[in-house]
């Protein structure tokens, strides 16, 4: 490992501390997640997408981050706000890059649902696959952490990545 490897794995030890007091600060007070995704809102369109997508390796597990801004349920999918002018199928293969470092393709959407707490706000999952090979994960400052999840072992998440989950498994089972 080159000081230069050193000095940057120092850099984001340092950085996921700060991202845990903020996630902490965060569970403590869930208003304040709210309130940002209130004042994010009033730039945006008239309604809001978020995309997300779901990532499977060879075992079958999928990948799951956990979120600094997310209170409640702080592990999900990897994803995003869809940009104004943006296709969701680039918003979650941008998203991903962002959140993750991995480069994705999406394959194929899986659920499409209205948001049952927003107003005006879709909610979209994409079933991806990896672009190339193997590749190194790097989050991003908005998580603090990831793991491969198989699907009998899943820790709390928020109902609509829990049913694209099992949307996926059905399809898996019915073949």
């Amino acid at each position: 490992m080159t000081d230069l490897e050193r000095t940057a794995g120092v850099i984001h030890a340092e950085r996921r501390q700060w991202h845990r007091r903020i996630a902490g600060l965060v569970q403590r007070h869930p208003w304040a997640a709210r309130l940002v995704q209130r004042a994010y809102g009033l730039f945006q369109p008239r309604f809001t997408v978020g995309v997300v997508g779901l990532l499977f390796d060879s075992a079958g597990r999928v990948l799951l981050v956990e979120h600094v801004l997310h209170a409640r349920r702080p592990w999900g999918l990897p994803g995003g706000w869809l940009a104004r002018g943006e296709d969701p199928a680039q918003t979650v293969e941008r998203e991903f890059f962002e959140e993750t470092g991995l480069r994705v393709r999406a394959v194929r959407p899986v659920l499409i649902e209205r948001a049952p707490d927003m107003r005006a706000h879709m909610d979209v999952v994409y079933l991806c696959e990896l672009a190339g090979h193997s590749q190194p994960i790097r989050l991003s400052h908005e998580l603090m952490s990831y793991r491969w999840a198989p699907r009998d072992a899943l820790p709390p998440l928020v109902a609509f990545h829990e049913k694209a989950i099992r949307e996926v498994h059905t399809w898996n089972t019915d073949d």
